[in-house]
């Protein structure tokens, strides 16, 4: 029910959530406790009921951390990528890796993006 709540609201709520979750994780360390998560939700009108909201948070902390894998998460809303995207991934990646080392350094990335 909640998976079909968020493709109702649009690509733009689900992608602000997970923008709004980076910027609330403040440890950096990809996970958000069970009030961080609430008042998240909260944030984007997508209240529920708590019977409900403590049955979504049992599925999502099921390693019973009492946080919750945000990027994850927002990987079982979205799904997995299509093909067209995972090969349009791929070539970014290449760009960016000029170096061929496997892994993109943040001054790469500055050098070939600009996000103004």
């Amino acid at each position: 029910i909640f998976r079909e709540t968020l493709s109702k609201r649009g690509v733009r709520v689900i992608t602000g959530l997970g923008k709004y979750f980076r910027q609330i994780d403040k440890n950096r360390n990809g996970f958000l406790s069970q009030a961080a998560f609430k008042e998240a939700l909260k944030v984007f009108h997508l209240e529920m009921p708590e019977g409900d909201f403590e049955s979504l948070w049992l599925i999502l902390d099921d390693s019973k951390s009492d946080s919750v894998n945000y990027g994850e998460f927002t990987r079982a809303i979205f799904g997995e990528m299509n093909e067209y995207r995972k090969a349009f991934v791929r070539k970014a990646y290449m760009k960016l890796d000029f170096n061929k080392t496997g892994s993109v350094p943040v001054v790469d990335v500055r050098k070939c993006y600009c996000a103004k």
